[in-house]
């Protein structure tokens, strides 16, 4: 079933462009990245390589610098963080049936979320571009607000992306921000953590660094998990912690950006084949939804040749 599974998939855009797709875990229970082999070809075949780590930089783009970066060697020119109209809007306290309403002071109410991910960047010493994703039907109004918010008071560069709109054209003032503020960063990023740091230091700098979390509470089972962790050798894996992405707390109901919280961590897995411990925090569940019937049941090796595939 993996014979080829090693391999990169080489697919194209509708206008050309190459990409390599190999990998794609999710970010709250995973690592959020390609793999380390798609990433290094990128860099030796292209002049500019574009990786994504999805589910917020508290999740996907920690675990993407502290496990990928750290453990495969690799630096980034600049970070590019996503942001929309309609998530700030979310999380300054709209519902999801009212997103698409003119709420200029429901977006000035997520603005805080978006601060501290461009922080968040920063405690790694990467140069933040924000790019807004504009959606269909987006006000111009937001979207000016959003632009004035990230210019003057967080003095971070801000470009529209409208590539889903007008395919590469509507991407070019981005890109030419990013290649303009990657020329400028000649530093290399800095890790949150050692990965030879005791298993809850390297916890607390996330949860502390990252989520803005104040208090770490352990169940028993969870120390029964880091007994077990020292007992077998692995203290010295880095962290790949599972949380909601709806948040950036362990709680997805709390919205914005939350403070004076406190984490809880239920369980520790080893993942050791991988190379990390998975922490999980809150009532996250790792098994994403799946049909009554997965497909992986219906496909099987004849020989050579692989069938049921759809």
């Amino acid at each position: 079933m993996l014979k080829d599974a090693l391999l990169p998939n080489l697919v194209q855009t509708t206008e050309g462009v190459p990409a390599l797709i190999h990998g794609g875990p999710f970010a709250n229970i995973a690592h959020g990245c390609n793999s380390v082999l798609a990433t290094k070809m990128a860099l030796a075949l292209s002049d500019w390589t574009i990786t994504e780590a999805g589910f917020g930089f508290d999740l996907g783009a920690e675990k993407f610098f502290d496990i990928k970066c750290k453990g495969a060697g690799l630096d980034t020119s600049a970070v590019v963080l996503v942001a929309t109209c309609r998530a700030l809007k979310s999380h300054g306290g709209v519902d999801k049936a009212d997103l698409n309403k003119l709420n200029l002071e429901a977006v000035q109410k997520g603005l805080p979320n978006l601060d501290r991910h461009v922080e968040n960047i920063k405690q790694f010493c990467e140069p933040p571009i924000v790019c807004l994703n504009r959606f269909e039907g987006d006000f111009s109004e937001e979207i000016e607000e959003v632009r004035k918010h990230c210019e003057n008071i967080l003095q971070v560069p801000f470009a529209v992306s409208n590539v889903f709109e007008e395919g590469g054209v509507g991407g070019m003032d981005l890109a030419e921000k990013v290649i303009l503020h990657s020329e400028k960063n000649i530093q290399p990023f800095c890790p949150l953590y050692d990965w030879n740091e005791d298993v809850k230091t390297k916890i607390w700098k996330v949860a502390n660094k990252m989520y803005g979390a104040d208090k770490i509470k352990y169940t028993p089972k969870a120390e029964r998990d880091l007994r077990s962790i020292e007992k077998l050798g692995y203290q010295n894996l880095p962290v790949c912690i599972a949380k909601t992405p709806a948040s950036l707390s362990d709680n997805p109901k709390l919205r914005g950006r939350p403070e004076n919280f406190t984490v809880t961590v239920r369980e520790i897995l080893i993942a050791a084949g991988a190379g990390f411990l998975i922490p999980l925090t809150g009532d996250i569940l790792r098994m994403p939804g799946l049909p009554k019937v997965p497909q992986a049941e219906l496909i099987d090796l004849r020989g050579k040749d692989i069938t049921g595939l759809r």
